[in-house]
């Protein structure tokens, strides 16, 4: 394995990979349900799929069920990826490396908070509600928000991403091998003292 490019764990790899598609899943359905049901905004020229709503529903299912767990590991094992008490300080200098990151720290959070805003209010909302004509729900005004919002910080984190780690770390993760100390042999120990780190 190169050590010329940033090495990333092996479990942050999966979990945030499988997360990121399903989240792109998401998003693409999510936006073929609002321009099948709603297009208030704006809408593309595009034929009704008639099983979108039931498509995006598994697939927010999906990662309704999957996402706490990454939730946990982001702010336990991958705390250092997230915002920090200087990261705000350090926003001034975004044209120094410590400033991208710090940028880039800040927009993860963010992104995880959109996510999980997006799961919660897609979960309160009802199947019916769109094909009946029924825009004017908190939840559904919520959700389209979260969408948005989801939309953006993904983005963001893409274009900072690019700034920070540029193609090594794109290809970091998007690794398939990994270092014998990272084997999943050994997650059921670190998953033991994980939860021992808990107890008082």
């Amino acid at each position: 394995m190169s050590r010329s490019r940033p090495y990333q764990p092996l479990l942050l790899r999966l979990w945030h990979n499988l997360n990121a598609i399903l989240v792109l899943a998401a998003l693409i359905t999510g936006f073929g349900v609002y321009n099948s049901y709603d297009g208030r905004f704006g809408r593309l020229p595009v034929p009704r799929i008639p099983e979108i709503i039931d498509l995006h529903g598994t697939i927010a299912v999906t990662f309704f069920l999957l996402f706490p767990a990454f939730a946990l590991y982001s702010f336990h094992a991958g705390k250092q990826r997230l915002i920090q008490a200087d990261s705000f300080r350090h926003l001034r200098q975004l044209n120094r490396p410590v400033g991208l990151i710090s940028l880039h720290r800040v927009i993860n959070t963010l992104l995880l908070l959109a996510v999980t805003l997006a799961a919660v209010s897609g979960r309160m909302m009802q199947e019916d509600w769109l094909p009946a004509g029924e825009l004017h729900h908190t939840w559904y005004s919520l959700h389209l928000i979260a969408w948005l919002g989801l939309f953006l910080c993904l983005l963001s984190h893409l274009l900072t991403l690019v700034k920070v780690g540029g193609k090594p770390l794109f290809q970091a993760m998007l690794e398939v091998r990994f270092l014998p100390e990272d084997s999943p042999v050994h997650w059921p120990t670190r998953f033991r003292n994980w939860l021992s780190s808990f107890r008082p």
